[in-house]
C-alpha cells in the first residue's frame, strides 16, 4: 500500500527556536553587570569618609568642689519702659527678641491733644509779643513828649503838674513793658511744657538691650500710674541688657563662710547639662533671708554666650583655690568620641590616614568630657564626629 508522500513537507524557518548563541550573550551580559556592581560596591566601601579629630588631653587635675547651689540667670539691668503721660497707643515699633539702641523709639502715643496745647501756647506768646511791641512804640513817644515838656518847664512856660504827668506816663509804659516781657517769658515756658508733653508721646529705650516682652498693643491706654482697673497698661515693653547677665543663687547661711568675692565657680545651665561655664563670684549680698535661712550670692560669667538667656535655671559649684593632684596615665576625651559596642567603650584612633579601633576603660564624667583610665595616651588623635559605619583599618580623610 502506497503511503502518503512526505517529501513535500517543510519546516517553517520563522518557527524555529532562537539560537543558543543569544542565550550565551545574555548570560555574558549578566555576568558583566554583576562584576561591575561588585566593583562599584568595593570602590564605594573603600571611599574614605570624612571625620573630625581631637587630641586626648592629659588630666591636669581639677579644683575641689566646696559647695553646690542652684539659682537663676538674672540681668543687672532690666526695665519695663512706661509712658510719662496717660495716652492712647498709636503705634508699637518693636517686637519680642528685637535688639534696640539707646533712645530708639519704642512706641508712639496719641499726640493730638499735645499739639493743640503747643499751638495755643505759641499763639499766646505771639499775642503778648505783639502787645509788647506796641508798648515800646508808645514809650518812645512818651519819652520824647517828656523831654519837650521838661525843657518848657525849665523855661517856665508850663506848670510843673503838666511835666509830672508826662514823666508818669513814661514810667507807666516802662512798667507795662516789663510786665509784658515777663508774660512773654511765661508764654515761652508754657511752650516748652507743651513741647515736652509732645515729646513724651514718643516712648524711647533708656539703654541698649533686647525686648523680652511687649506689654501694650495699639489702641490701648497707657499711664505711668495704675488707673482704670485692668483696662489701662502701665508699661510699653520690657528691656534686658544682655551684657549684664549674671547668676543669682541662694546659699545656706551655714555654708556662706566658704564663699568669697572673686571665687571661681562652674555653672551648668539646666538647658545644657553637658556645658560647663566658668564664672566668678561678683558679690555676696550682705543680708540674710530669715525665712529661708539663706544668703544671696551673685556670680559673673567669665564670657557671655548667646545661649545664656535671662531666667534660665542654673546649678553652681563653688571651687577651691588649689587644684587637686592630677592622676598619672589618665586622659580626658569628649563624650562624642566614645562609642558603645556591646556594652564596651570604644574609640577610633587616627594613624597614618587609617582608623584603629581601640577599647578603653572609662572613669568619671566631667561635664562634656569623660575620664579614660586605660587605653589612650595623652595627645593621641581620636575621632569625635564621623559616620556610624566606621570600622577598624578604614581609610578616612580629616575635616579641616
Amino acid at each position: 500500500m502506497d503511503g502518503p508522500d512526505l517529501s513535500a513537507l517543510k519546516i517553517d524557518e520563522r518557527a524555529r527556536p532562537a539560537p543558543r548563541r543569544w542565550r550565551r550573550i545574555f548570560v555574558a551580559a549578566l555576568v558583566v553587570a554583576l562584576v561591575g556592581a561588585a566593583a562599584g560596591w568595593t570602590m564605594f566601601r573603600e571611599q574614605a569618609p570624612e571625620v573630625q579629630l581631637t587630641a586626648a588631653r592629659a588630666d591636669a587635675g581639677t579644683r575641689p568642689a566646696l559647695l553646690n547651689a542652684s539659682g537663676y540667670v538674672t540681668p543687672r539691668r532690666r526695665a519695663t519702659v512706661a509712658a510719662k503721660i496717660t495716652a492712647r497707643v498709636n503705634e508699637i515699633l518693636v517686637e519680642e527678641g528685637v535688639p534696640v539702641e539707646p533712645d530708639q523709639i519704642l512706641a508712639r502715643l496719641d499726640d493730638s491733644d499735645a499739639k493743640v496745647r503747643l499751638a495755643s501756647a505759641v499763639a499766646d506768646r505771639d499775642a503778648v509779643a505783639a502787645a509788647l511791641q506796641d508798648l515800646r512804640v508808645n514809650l518812645a513817644n512818651a519819652e520824647r513828649e517828656w523831654k519837650r515838656n521838661d525843657q518848657l518847664f525849665k523855661r517856665g512856660l508850663i506848670a510843673e503838674q503838666q511835666a509830672d504827668q508826662m514823666r508818669t506816663a513814661v514810667l507807666s509804659y516802662q512798667a507795662r513793658i516789663a510786665l509784658a516781657e515777663e508774660q512773654v517769658k511765661a508764654a515761652e515756658a508754657k511752650i516748652r511744657m507743651a513741647q515736652q508733653d509732645l515729646d513724651n508721646c514718643l516712648v524711647r529705650a533708656p539703654f541698649a538691650g533686647i525686648v523680652v516682652s511687649k506689654d501694650a498693643q495699639r489702641g490701648e491706654m497707657v499711664s505711668p500710674i495704675s488707673a482704670g482697673g485692668g483696662f489701662t497698661r502701665t508699661g510699653i515693653a520690657t528691656l534686658v541688657d544682655m551684657s549684664s547677665l549674671e547668676i543669682e543663687v541662694d546659699v545656706n547661711e551655714s555654708y556662706i563662710a566658704r564663699v568669697r568675692d572673686g571665687q571661681p565657680v562652674v555653672a551648668v545651665l539646666d538647658a545644657y547639662p553637658d556645658w560647663q561655664i566658668p564664672a566668678r563670684v561678683r558679690t555676696v549680698i550682705p543680708s540674710a533671708d530669715r525665712q529661708k535661712a539663706t544668703v544671696k550670692v551673685r556670680a559673673a560669667f567669665d564670657r557671655l554666650d548667646p545661649r545664656i538667656l535671662p531666667d534660665m535655671g542654673v546649678k553652681v559649684t563653688f571651687l577651691g583655690d588649689k587644684p587637686t593632684r592630677p592622676t598619672a596615665g589618665r586622659v580626658l576625651v569628649p563624650k562624642a568620641a566614645l562609642r558603645d559596642e556591646g556594652g564596651a567603650a570604644v574609640v577610633f584612633v587616627h594613624r597614618d590616614g587609617r582608623l584603629e579601633r581601640r577599647r578603653v576603660t572609662t572613669g568619671d564624667t566631667r561635664g562634656a568630657e569623660v575620664e579614660v583610665v586605660a587605653g589612650l595616651a595623652d595627645g593621641e588623635p581620636i575621632v569625635t564626629a564621623g559616620p556610624k559605619t566606621l570600622r577598624d583599618g578604614q581609610r578616612v580623610t580629616v575635616k579641616r
